[in-house]
């Protein structure tokens, strides 16, 4: 039952985290954040909640079953992923400006990148 619980809340959640996108307009073309990242910070506290050493001796017991610890520990963990995750793509960003342009000109976008980038176009409307 903590399995659908789980699934039901990450479905709900990835689907505002993809209404928010929309609504404040970032750039997640393939919803990469919504899901993914709001998705996977669900699934890693809701270890901390839903956990039983019925299930697994050898693992702790969650917040519905009488232990804050794990919860704390997964938020911690969820913490630091986040900063390392924002300061690694950071960096890489700032590396790959270097070496190439993160952009391209304001004419080839208005061409068109199938056109400028590959050479081709995307789509024959004949």
């Amino acid at each position: 039952m903590a399995g659908m619980a789980i699934g039901v809340v990450a479905s709900a959640i990835a689907y505002c985290a993809i209404l928010a996108k929309n609504r404040f307009g970032y750039d997640d073309s393939l919803d990469v954040f919504g899901v993914h990242g709001v998705g996977g910070i669900w699934g890693s506290l809701a270890i901390g909640l839903f956990a039983s050493k019925a299930i697994n001796a050898a693992g702790g017991n969650g917040l519905l079953f009488g232990s804050s610890a794990l919860l704390v520990t997964q938020f911690k963990a969820v913490a630091f992923v986040a900063v390392y995750t924002f300061v690694v793509t950071a960096v890489l960003l700032k590396l790959v400006g270097i070496v190439s342009p993160m952009r391209v000109s304001q004419e080839d976008e208005e061409v068109g990148l199938d056109l400028t980038q590959h050479g081709e176009f995307g789509y024959h409307t004949d």
